[in-house]
Order: structure tokens, then C-alpha cells, then sequence
């Protein structure tokens, strides 16, 4: 008897979430089977560690090959809850309109303004209490929203197969580095922390705000990261001491393909001279516009600030970037798996 199913990377996620939060012990043990079948457990293992019956397996695993996941951790004999027609209202109000388009100055909805709302159009007069709870019940969440770049580049695709050539048949003699430049700020960057509830911790700030900027690159293929001593202002003197450091730093290397972004100080007149006269050792790429997730080393950044700077409590600049550049030394040449993961261009 094949007990074996093979999910989709989707599926198991979804598989996995339900098992772990449904708050449904039924549903949830539909999800246990699933995923064991998809580990390739025997029948008689997910017998004995869940103590089913065979039948019932042989159910769940029929639903899903018949009629996919929802099927298979669905109870044939719930009925689904019937939407009453002002949740139903409300519902469309969250995923296709905005409080503007009905008159109002707010572009969030709140659950009593949507009160107000259903009184006023349609008469039905809910608290924003029960508002509240219904959302709930529907699934919606008050979160924060993810940020995404509006505007896309039309040459993506052919940028990015340039760089995957390039990367692909580099010369031995010659590098690539994936380049960047990162902003730290003595005012901490505020993180999510465990607190006591009912009590919200304090990150103390220092009142008035410092910045440095520095400028650094991911050498593809071995994940060093090579930073530059801090400058005060994220400009073309920047850039210009960071390529000079790639320059002496990279001494092995011929030539220096530098990938980085669109900024205008990359391109700007001081640079153009520069690679006149260096040309033949360094050699500027650039990355789709409007794509920071196209450049790994966004993420050395990103576990930086995740280490480091978010709610740290440096008195002065120079103890923070004296962490800064602990934390580089402690992790250099353990950035490989990074650029492995996160380069779209590679």
C-alpha cells in the first residue's frame, strides 16, 4: 500500500501553518497526515504516532489527490459559516476601496469609521466592537503594510542575463563585487523586543542625531566583504575612496567588475574620470533600476541593522561604529550563503 504524496513547496508551507496555529484539532491532524505522507512515512508509522486508523488516512489521502490541500483538511460535513451581508460589505470596503472614496481625509480604515460608514449607506447600525471581532472572524489582521517599489526598470530581464553571463564566465584572473553603500545612524533604528505585557520597553536615544555612511562590497564567490572607513556624507568622494580600496585591496585580481546600483554619484563626472584613468583595472556594472532586491549584499546590510544598530544603546558614534565594524570582522568571509540566496542576479 503506497502511503506516499508528494506537496508542493506551497502546499507544505500552508500544510505546516495549519498544523501549527489552525486552533482546530481536527483540521490540524488532517495537516499531521499530510505532511508525514509527504516525509514518506509508511501508512503503519502514521498509524502508530497519530493512533488512526488506516480508513481514515486512506480518506484524507484520497480528498487530496482527488481535489487538492483545501479538500484534504476540510470536514465534508462542516457546513462553511454564512457571511452576513454587512460583512460581506465590509469585506469588499477593506480589499477595494479607501476611506477618500467615500469623503473621508483618513487612507486607513478604522473599525469605527467603518461603523459609521454602514450606518450612514446602508442603515445598519454595528459597534466598531463587533466591526472589530467580524474582522477577525474573516481572516483580516491590523498590520503593517509591506513596502514595494512602484516603478520597475523594462530592461530587467536583460540586465540581470548580462550580470548571470558575466558572473558565469569570469575569467580566473579577474573578480565581481556587489556594491553598496549603508547609512548608521546614532539614533537607534527601533526593533521588536520581548517586553512584559502591559508594559512597553524604552530604548533611550541620544536626542540629537549623528549619521555615517559606509560604503561597501560582496566579492562574489568567496562572500568577503571589503567596507570602507566611515565617511560623513553619502556622495562621490565616497564612492571614489571605496573603488581606491577595492583597488588595493583586490591586488590579486587583473580586473574588478563592480555591480552596483543606479545612484547618480556612480555615474557622475568624477567617476567617469576616474575610470578613465582606471579603467583597464575596474569595470562599472549596473543593476536593474528600482531592484535593491537584485544586490546581496542589501542583506549584510539588513543583519547589520538587525544586530547591531536596532535598539542599540551607544552613547556616542564612535562606540557604535566601533560595534559596527566588530560585528564586520567577526562575520567576514561567512557571507557566501547570503549571496548564494539572495542575488537575483546571480
Amino acid at each position: 500500500m503506497d502511503g506516499s504524496i508528494r506537496l508542493s513547496a506551497a502546499e507544505r508551507k500552508r500544510g505546516l501553518q495549519v498544523y501549527r496555529g489552525s486552533g482546530n484539532a481536527r483540521v490540524a491532524r488532517r495537516a499531521h497526515v499530510l505532511l508525514l505522507l509527504d516525509d514518506g512515512r509508511s501508512w503503519r508509522e502514521v498509524m502508530q504516532i497519530l493512533y488512526m486508523s488506516s480508513e481514515t488516512i486512506a480518506r484524507i489521502k484520497a480528498r487530496y489527490e482527488a481535489a487538492g490541500l483545501d479538500a484534504a483538511l476540510a470536514n465534508p460535513d462542516e457546513q462553511p459559516p454564512t457571511l452576513a451581508l454587512w460583512q460581506v460589505i465590509v469585506a469588499v470596503w477593506l480589499l477595494q476601496k479607501t476611506p477618500q472614496d467615500f469623503g473621508f481625509c483618513r487612507r486607513r480604515w478604522s473599525c469605527e469609521m467603518l461603523s459609521v460608514l454602514l450606518e450612514e449607506d446602508h442603515g445598519l447600525r454595528r459597534s466598531p466592537e463587533t466591526v472589530r471581532r467580524a474582522l477577525h472572524a474573516l481572516g483580516f489582521a491590523w498590520r503593517r503594510p509591506r513596502p514595494v517599489v512602484g516603478p520597475t526598470d523594462p530592461d530587467y530581464e536583460r540586465k540581470l542575463q548580462d550580470l548571470r553571463e558575466l558572473l558565469a564566465h569570469l575569467p580566473p584572473d579577474e573578480t565581481a563585487v556587489f556594491q553598496d553603500e549603508v547609512d548608521v545612524h546614532l539614533n537607534p533604528k527601533l526593533g521588536a523586543c520581548w517586553m512584559i505585557r502591559g508594559a512597553q520597553a524604552e530604548v533611550v536615544t541620544p536626542g540629537n542625531n549623528v549619521k555615517r555612511h559606509l560604503a561597501g562590497s560582496l566579492v562574489w564567490g568567496t562572500g568577503t566583504l571589503i567596507v570602507s572607513p566611515p565617511q560623513t556624507r553619502r556622495n562621490t568622494a565616497l564612492f571614489l575612496a571605496h573603488l581606491d580600496d577595492l583597488r588595493r585591496r583586490l591586488r590579486g585580481a587583473r580586473k574588478i567588475h563592480v555591480i552596483c546600483d543606479n545612484a547618480s554619484f556612480h555615474r557622475s563626472r568624477p567617476v567617469r574620470d576616474y575610470l578613465a584613468r582606471w579603467g583597464h583595472r575596474l569595470q562599472l556594472h549596473f543593476l536593474p533600476r528600482y531592484s535593491p532586491e537584485t544586490n546581496p549584499i542589501e542583506r549584510v546590510w539588513w543583519h547589520l541593522h538587525e544586530t547591531v544598530t536596532r535598539n542599540h544603546r551607544c552613547r556616542t558614534m564612535e562606540e557604535l561604529l566601533a560595534e559596527v565594524y566588530e560585528y564586520f570582522a567577526l562575520h567576514n568571509n561567512h557571507y557566501l550563503e547570503m549571496h548564494t540566496n539572495a542575488a537575483l542576479a546571480a
